[in-house]
């Protein structure tokens, strides 16, 4: 089967055939772009997908994904981002393995049908001169034999007529001999031409056109070869990626079966939990003593033994209720107001520790005591990893820098070791800030989780007071107590507490009268001073010290008789009396 032997005589047929072939891989190498500018596409909308729901950085959304649930929701959308990328993979190994190559070898395949059907018309061009040769010498040929069959005749008629001369007779015989001579050369050249173009037909017929079209032949089917070739790279680019994707939705199931409900119910604890106790029960107050001691006839104790049986009085603080539950007021209770509003204020709101908190504090306290216990501690903890964080971080340039000076000392043409000093006091010097910030917020974290008392040493002294002048029963805010004789008598309670909360708050924010100097401080550093209760200092500066270092890390100290305020323990150097500190 050879297109030379079987199509010899459709030369036209196959040339429209081979250029149909060549439009048929360049609209395969136009579906396969196609295909990748789809996957591009599908892949840059998966991507933005997965963005568009990834949580947004320091925003209260992230906070929410520690559950396992939106963890696994986290995985999904990582997955789907690596999905993307593998579309992204079939693309790009479409783009290089099959249009590329496709585009090459279309070039290729053009240059060679041109050059085949190039010697395919040369030859064609060939046969046909050979062709219009013979054709030329055929007609001259038979020119040549009527040309010398006239002369005959014309001299056999002259020789049979009398009247003609013997030198026109002569003349008409040589005449007639040169057309036969003439009829004869043609004859010959005739004979030449025609045996020249018979073995050039069969050359052309049976050497140059099947070698030709031979050559077509095999162009047309390496073409059909490469699209299958081509096909197959298209199925394998798909098929390489199966593994990858795979283990994408592998990952998302597993990401599925990781979701714990109990770990997200604890996590909801966590997150919200107060610490308060719940509220006890409500005790029955009985507003029926009066008018039974007014309308009896019989003795005080009677109408105590009465009504003593009906009455149950535990031995629980009456005002430690629920935080956000108030407790029930009757018009007819004569209760002391004062009393109420600190039974409310006591009860709903945590117990500020420490005044020198307070004021350092600003809107939201430094210390985090407007929270509940359990999100306070969480935030204390919170605040220590990052400082903890901050001074590894600081350690880490202080080492850095260290190593540079080491460097320039022995090396001194790389740098000056003095350039760094300023650098390391001032990184040492961050250091010690945020260690003391640490220890601060340390002491805060222990107070909080039960390993530190929870109230400061000026409480316990200030407390120490009230503890001997009152009965232990008076530490809530109101307290149960029967009488001698069985009645409820909170009013005693409610007044011992106002005596005892006036006295507190009293105490606590009397400044009247300026404590004294108990030594002297020189400023080591510039400090300032820019929270409230705080007081600005310059380097070099002494001051007198009127209150030391608590454990806090602060001290106080003062520059006259108007300016006092905290700094920092680490940027003074501090000079006690040592009478003073004595007494």
């Amino acid at each position: 089967m050879s297109w030379g032997t079987e199509l010899w005589d459709q030369f036209d047929n196959l040339e429209k055939h081979t250029q149909w072939g060549i439009d048929t891989l360049e609209k395969c190498i136009k579906f396969v772009k196609e295909r990748t500018e789809i996957e591009l596409s599908y892949a840059k909308q998966l991507r933005n997908l997965s963005k568009k729901y990834q949580p947004k950085k320091n925003s209260k959304e992230e906070e929410e994904y520690k559950y396992t649930s939106c963890k696994a929701f986290i995985s999904t959308l990582n997955e789907m981002n690596d999905y993307a990328g593998q579309h992204e993979v079939i693309s790009e190994n479409m783009a290089s393995q099959i249009i590329v190559d496709l585009a090459r070898y279309v070039q290729e395949l053009k240059q060679e049908r041109k050059s085949n059907f190039h010697d395919g018309r040369k030859a064609q061009q060939h046969i046909e001169t050979c062709w219009k040769q013979l054709e030329s010498s055929k007609r001259r040929f038979e020119r040549d034999c009527k040309e010398a069959d006239r002369a005959q005749q014309y001299f056999e008629k002259m020789d049979a007529d009398i009247n003609v001369t013997k030198a026109d007779v002569e003349k008409a015989r040589q005449q007639a001999q040169i057309r036969h001579q003439m009829a004869e050369d043609s004859k010959a050249d005739y004979s030449s031409i025609l045996q020249k173009f018979n073995h050039e037909q069969h050359e052309y017929y049976h050497t140059h056109i099947p070698n030709i079209f031979q050559k077509i032949q095999e162009m047309e089917e390496r073409r059909i070869v490469r699209i299958g070739e081509s096909m197959k790279t298209y199925a394998e680019v798909d098929r390489q990626v199966i593994p990858i994707i795979g283990k994408c939705l592998d990952g998302i199931v597993k990401a599925a079966e990781s979701i714990d409900q109990k770990n997200d119910s604890q996590l909801v604890i966590e997150a919200y939990k107060s610490g308060f106790e719940p509220p006890g029960d409500i005790e029955f107050e009985d507003y029926t003593q009066p008018m039974k001691r007014t309308v009896s006839d019989n003795s005080l104790s009677n109408s105590r033994g009465e009504g003593k049986p009906d009455l149950k009085f535990g031995g629980k603080s009456k005002g430690k209720l629920w935080p956000f539950i108030k407790k029930n007021k009757s018009p007819k209770q004569q209760k002391e107001p004062l009393s109420h509003r600190f039974n409310e204020f006591m009860t709903s709101k945590p117990k500020i520790h420490c005044f020198r908190s307070l004021k350092r504090g600003g809107a939201t306290p430094e210390d985090f005591s407007n929270l509940p216990p359990e999100q306070r501690r969480k935030k204390l903890q919170q605040k220590v990893d990052e400082l903890s964080k901050e001074i590894q971080k600081e350690m880490d340039q202080r080492d850095a820098i260290t190593k540079m000076k080491d460097v320039y000392l022995k090396n001194p043409q790389m740098g000056d070791p003095a350039s760094l000093d300023h650098k390391l006091a001032e990184v040492s010097q961050n250091i010690e800030k945020l260690r003391l910030e640490t220890q601060k917020f340390e002491a805060w974290l222990a107070e909080v989780e039960g390993r530190l008392p929870a109230r400061s040493e000026q409480a316990r002294r200030q407390s120490g007071l009230y503890d001997s002048q009152n009965p232990p029963t008076v530490n809530n805010c109101a307290q149960d107590r029967e009488s001698p004789d069985g009645s409820y008598t909170e009013e005693q309670s409610q007044e011992s507490e106002v005596k005892v909360l006036a006295t507190d708050f009293d105490d606590e924010f009397d400044d009247e009268e300026p404590l004294p100097a108990i030594g002297t401080c020189k400023a080591l550093y510039t400090f300032e001073g820019q929270n409230e209760g705080t007081i600005s200092v310059v380097e070099g500066e002494t001051l007198y010290v009127i209150e030391e270092d608590k454990g806090d890390g602060w001290t106080r100290i003062r520059r006259n008789e108007d300016e006092e305020g905290y700094v920092p323990t680490s940027y003074v150097e501090v000079c006690l009396d040592k009478n003073a500190k004595d007494s």
